[in-house]
């Protein structure tokens, strides 16, 4: 595959005219030529405006990511300056933990989200699924990003912690306006306002059920074992990082399949469960996670000072070519089994197995109901503005519709 050396660095600098930056706007619409130089010319990346560290070939992101004696999690796992920092486990809950905490509350949840426990889940998904994709269906021209693919997974989160029905729509509009992405912007003051509004309903739900006897489901556990604070944090996780990866691995899956037609028709066969691998690894929905240097530490020759934030790409990694012979080609034929996009290690998602079976859910009842030859009009396409989550804000898509 070529000199894997990196090209010697004086200081950490960036080579010649290889510039990086998350929160770049031209990297949200295609950062893989990017992508590739880093893994070519600069593995160890820094970035001394915004003072991080880039790693980018999949061999150093997955030694990195079980380390967490060496790359803490405490800090949080994204690079805004708005969360980073030692106190963001009390916004971002458990991805903001190490051990002994994380493992704790682990396996406080752990059981909640197994492929078995998830595919009881299985019937509600589909209704929920229909219940958005038939009226856009009626229509014939929708938004799959804010009709479909949006509303679903915030509406099965609120389904897994007992949202009333009656209640569902609220928690959906606020939840989407609080996960309003505008990379290097800050948190909008509509935004800052309607975390406040999730946290008090939140906070009187938690309280109403306090009221009554605890059942067999994972809100009764976590009321059992952490405080309201804690409960609450880990709710806004689930609207948060529980729902925005289904999200946008929907979104991308249908994307990309309109993008390779020959691809898509391989999906549109049946072939769910490859559409779904594949996506996850072509343009995983996290784009990097953040650590911290515990220690000093030398990689590829740079020495690396304790302190310092690690950015750990997640989407550069699965397209190493080093790992995955012609990355750049959305192919369903291809073995995805060692792509990073839940992560590896004690904080591989929790979350996984339901967002998988959510999007095959989902893109099975799409399969069912609409040809193939759908379009999307590129007049409108939009890619959310974030510095760590890849997906799109409005996917204007013109389908018509299978007899069933």
């Amino acid at each position: 595959m070529g000199d894997d050396r990196p090209v010697p660095l004086t200081k950490g600098a960036a080579v010649g005219d290889l510039e990086f930056s998350p929160f770049d706007r031209a990297i949200h619409e295609d950062p893989f030529s990017v992508y590739t130089r880093l893994r070519a010319e600069a593995p160890i990346y820094h970035n001394p405006d915004l003072d991080f560290w880039a790693l980018s070939r999949h061999a150093d992101v997955t030694a990195a990511l079980p380390d967490s004696a060496l790359y803490s999690n405490a800090y949080g796992p994204t690079l805004d300056k708005e969360v980073w920092g030692s106190d963001a486990e009390r916004v971002l809950s458990i991805v903001a933990m190490d051990p002994p905490r994380h493992t704790a509350l682990r396996a406080l949840i752990n059981k909640w989200f197994t492929p078995r426990r998830v595919a009881l889940l299985e019937d509600r998904i589909r209704e929920i699924a229909l219940g958005h994709l038939e009226p856009a269906l009626e229509r014939g021209a929708f938004d799959f990003a804010t009709d479909f693919s949006g509303p679903l997974p915030l509406d099965v989160i609120s389904e897994m912690i007992g949202v009333p029905d009656v209640d569902k729509a609220f928690v959906r509009n606020y939840g989407s306006t609080m996960m309003i992405r505008r990379a290097g912007e800050g948190v909008s003051d509509e935004q800052a306002q309607a975390g406040m509004t999730l946290i008090e309903y939140y906070s009187a739900f938690i309280a109403e059920r306090r009221k009554g006897p605890l059942g067999d489901d994972l809100l009764s556990v976590l009321m059992t074992e952490l405080g309201d604070g804690e409960i609450v944090a880990f709710l806004l996780l689930l609207i948060g990082a529980g729902s925005e990866t289904t999200t946008h691995l929907l979104g991308s899956a249908w994307y990309w399949a309109w993008r390779f037609p020959d691809e898509r028709e391989k999906a549109f066969s049946g072939r769910i469960k490859d559409w779904v691998e594949e996506t996850l690894r072509y343009d995983s929905p996290a784009a990097g996670v953040a650590r911290r240097l515990t220690a000093d530490h030398e990689l590829h020759g740079t020495k690396i000072p304790a302190g310092a934030r690690m950015w750990l790409l997640l989407t550069s990694a699965n397209r190493d070519e080093r790992v995955f012979p012609d990355p750049d080609r959305f192919d369903l034929d291809r073995d995805t089994t060692a792509m990073v996009t839940f992560g590896v290690g004690r904080h591989y998602c929790v979350g996984s197995a339901l967002g998988r079976l959510e999007a095959k859910v989902a893109l099975e009842a799409l399969v069912a109901r609409v040809s193939s030859a759908y379009e999307i009009d590129p007049a409108g396409i939009r890619r959310l503005r974030s510095s760590n989550v890849r997906g799109f804000a409005s996917l204007p898509t013109v389908v018509e519709a299978r007899s069933l």
